[in-house]
C-alpha cells in the first residue's frame, strides 16, 4: 500500500471517526480526519486528496453541500458512509456524483474492500491521463490532440460532446444527471431544459455506434443518468 494516498474523513462523531481512520490506515493509506462540513471545506480548498469519506449529517455545511463542491471541481472518489438508509437519499447522492454508499453501522471489512476497489479505479484511470490517453474497450481519447478514435478509426466531435465523452470516460463507475452533464459541460446553472443534454447525447452515441455497432459505449441508468458501460 501507499502512505501517500492522503483521504479526508468528514465525520463528526469521534468513535466512528477514529475507526475509519483506523481502517485507512491498516490499509496503509493516511487518514486526516474534519469534524464539520466547514472543516472539510477548508481542507478541500488547501490540499490535495485523493478520496473523500463523507457524512451526511454535519455541523455547518452538510454531507449534500460537500459532495456538490468536489463533484463541482475534481474527480476524485466520493464515498458515503451515513445513517440514512432510505432509498431516495442513496439515489440522490449517487445522483450527485457520489462513487459509493455505505450505511451506518457498517462492516469493517466491507469499508475496506471498498475503499481499496474505488481507488484503484480512480487510480488507474489517472495513470491514463498522465499518459494524456483515456482508454476504455477499444475507445480512445487523446487529451493532447483532442481526438477520439472507435476501433482504430477516427471519429469527428463537436467540442460539446467531447466534454461529455471526456467526462463520462473520467469517472467511468460515476452516474451522471442530466443537470450533472450540463453544469460540468455547459458551465451554467441547469433548469431542467432536458432537449438540450438529450440532443448531445444522441448524436455522441450515434456516432460512436457507427464505429462500432457491436459496442455499447454509453448506458441509461433509468431514474437516475448516465454512465461509461462497463
Amino acid at each position: 500500500m501507499d502512505d501517500s494516498v492522503g483521504i479526508l474523513v468528514v465525520e463528526d462523531d469521534e468513535d466512528i471517526s477514529r475507526l475509519l481512520c483506523s481502517i485507512i490506515s491498516k490499509n496503509g493509506y493516511n487518514p486526516k480526519t474534519a469534524y464539520s462540513g466547514t472543516e472539510a471545506a477548508i481542507y478541500l480548498e488547501n490540499e490535495n486528496w485523493d478520496m473523500v469519506l463523507l457524512d451526511l449529517m454535519l455541523p455547518g455545511l452538510s454531507g449534500e453541500e460537500i459532495l456538490r463542491e468536489v463533484t463541482k471541481k475534481s474527480n476524485i472518489p466520493v464515498i458515503i458512509i451515513s445513517a440514512k438508509h432510505e432509498t431516495q437519499t442513496k439515489i440522490d447522492a449517487l445522483r450527485a456524483g457520489a462513487d459509493d454508499y455505505i450505511t451506518k453501522p457498517f462492516d469493517i471489512e466491507e469499508v475496506s474492500a471498498r475503499i481499496d476497489s474505488c481507488l484503484r479505479r480512480y487510480r488507474g484511470t489517472a495513470d491514463l491521463q498522465k499518459n494524456n490517453q483515456i482508454r476504455h474497450e477499444d475507445l480512445i481519447m487523446d487529451l493532447d490532440a483532442k481526438k477520439v478514435s472507435v476501433n482504430g478509426t477516427d471519429i469527428k466531435l463537436t467540442a460539446i460532446e467531447y466534454e461529455i465523452l471526456y467526462l463520462l470516460m473520467s469517472s467511468p463507475k460515476k452516474v451522471f444527471t442530466k443537470a450533472n452533464l450540463f453544469e460540468r459541460v455547459w458551465r451554467e446553472e441547469f433548469y431542467g431544459d432536458d432537449n438540450t443534454v438529450n440532443v448531445h447525447l444522441s448524436n455522441l452515441r450515434s456516432k460512436l455506434s457507427r464505429a462500432n455497432p457491436s459496442e455499447e459505449y454509453i448506458e441509461t441508468i433509468w431514474g437516475m443518468g448516465y454512465r461509461l458501460k462497463t
